[in-house]
């Protein structure tokens, strides 16, 4: 990509979108579009086509879609993977009719089979039952995938896949339904605070092994991955450690400075039980996060403090 090249971040209000705006911003991009989700409807494919037609960008980030946790994939399961293949669907077809140079697909670590081997490889694809609690979502990711390479197939197209871990930072969405387990590990460690409560349930065991990554460090990677590669096979960017829930809910404590008991409700659905990546071949082209954990949520909370009037929707 040259500097002055007309890149297209979908979704660019988004946690993602945003971090990949400051990304490009900040390597001396100058040429970057977008549009607000109320000036064009990524589900209608008359819209998308109109946009495509008429801007014609070289360069596409895919990185709108309808994200949620465990409560808001498992309760809407048909606006998940419905929103989900629209808004895919017609972005990469239409980068395929107006002849974008390259598009780069975001995936999700939900893509992997529950019980997958640990580190999970990208070889583990399709090798096993998805989580059941976000299976529309999974399948939904899996499809853009597997669009992304049969366009490369059939049509040449330079289409690639980065499968994120986790992610965090600023921007993200702290709903108490509909967010990832550690913004709304923040929000209820922030509340418990303020109002002096003795004690913050968290849903399940503790138990389970989850791996986070500062979503400023995955913008970095994806820009290396859209200027340095080029093949089929799609990519797993992680941190390359996990922590327990319970683990996690200690460091946020820490960070947000409460200082009652935790405590865990086992009746409430864990999930998968472990999900680390193996990024070995993302770390091969050179790429490292630089972002700890628990100074990465030091930061994620001071963005919540900051505009968490706008990021909580109730």
């Amino acid at each position: 990509m040259e500097l002055n090249d007309k890149i297209y971040i979908a979704g660019h209000r988004g946690m993602l979108g945003s971090a990949i705006m400051r990304c490009l911003k900040k390597a001396g991009f100058t040429n970057i579009i977008h549009r607000t989700s109320s000036e064009l409807d990524l589900r209608n494919t008359q819209q998308v086509a109109a946009f495509f037609a008429s801007e014609k960008p070289q360069f596409v980030f895919l990185a709108a879609a309808k994200v949620g946790g465990i409560l808001a994939n498992n309760t809407y399961r048909a606006e998940f993977i419905f929103d989900n293949l629209m808004i895919q669907n017609n972005v990469i077809h239409q980068s395929y009719v107006s002849g974008v140079q390259k598009l780069m697909f975001f995936g999700s670590s939900c893509i992997y089979p529950k019980l997958a081997p640990q580190p999970i490889k990208e070889s583990a694809l399709l090798t096993g039952l998805l989580e059941p609690t976000n299976e529309p979502y999974a399948i939904a990711k899996i499809a853009g995938i597997k669009m992304c390479e049969a366009y490369r197939d059939q049509y040449n197209c330079n289409y690639v896949s980065v499968m994120p871990t986790n992610l965090y930072g600023p921007n993200d969405n702290y709903h108490p339904e509909h967010s990832h387990v550690l913004p709304a590990l923040i929000r209820r460690f922030h509340e418990a605070k303020i109002n002096n409560a003795a004690a913050v349930i968290i849903w399940g065991t503790g138990q389970p092994l989850r791996e986070f990554l500062y979503v400023d460090d995955l913008a970095e990677a994806a820009l290396l991955v859209m200027q340095k590669y080029h093949e089929k096979p799609f990519l797993n960017i992680g941190y390359g450690a996990d922590i327990s829930i319970r683990d996690l809910a200690k460091v946020i404590a820490k960070v947000v400075g409460y200082e009652g008991e935790i405590k865990f409700d086992a009746s409430k659905p864990d999930g998968t039980p472990r999900k680390l990546m193996d990024s070995s071949a993302m770390f091969n082209l050179g790429w490292k996060p630089s972002i700890h954990l628990e100074d990465g949520i030091a930061l994620a909370y001071a963005d919540f403090i900051q505009n968490r009037t706008t990021n909580i929707t109730s």
